[in-house]
């Protein structure tokens, strides 16, 4: 039996073992075998459905970033270079909210020219560029882009994910 089929029996008498007394750990198990069905959800319970797209090829540094913006109403995923996020937002540019892409990748693309597709291919996109290097002097960042440089703080990154959530959807004719 799979374990993902043993989650959903235990499911199913949660509310049957919690009327005749249940354990506190198998209660917690239960329910986070339970949650793990439910689409993400947005501080005010309501599903995540637009994207937060971290590009950052240092994993931990990623990371970092990922677990600030899971604290938003985004659905955060995370890529280690500017071809993979591509990938993703020809599968779902339309719903991607934000983009927070390091300057400095792996890959053939960098940040910046990441930056400029998206800016021209997904207008709607909020960008936000990082690096822990000033750019060079005759470096143009899309109009509308933000820079914030490395090390940069929580309180940023959320002001600009809040800002990008907040942007209404394009009206679709």
């Amino acid at each position: 039996m799979q374990l993902d089929q043993i989650g959903q029996a235990l499911a199913s008498c949660y509310d049957h073992l919690v009327a005749e007394g249940i354990p506190d750990h198998l209660a917690a198990l239960v329910r986070r075998v339970d949650r793990s069905n439910e689409t993400p959800s947005a501080p005010g319970g309501r599903p995540k459905s637009r994207i937060a797209l971290v590009v950052e090829d240092e994993q931990d540094t990623r990371e970092l970033a990922e677990g600030v913006l899971e604290e938003t109403e985004l659905r955060v995923i995370g890529c280690d270079s500017a071809e993979r996020a591509l990938g993703i937002l020809q599968e779902s540019g339309g719903d991607v909210a934000l983009v927070f892409a390091d300057i400095r990748l792996a890959g053939a693309m960098d940040g910046l020219q990441l930056a400029h597709a998206i800016a021209t291919l997904w207008p709607r996109t909020r960008l936000v560029v990082t690096s822990g290097l000033d750019p060079e002097p005759d470096v143009v960042l899309p109009e509308g882009a933000v820079f914030i440089p490395k090390p940069w703080r929580a309180f940023d990154v959320l002001v600009e994910a809040e800002r990008a959530a907040c942007d209404p959807l394009p009206v679709i004719s």
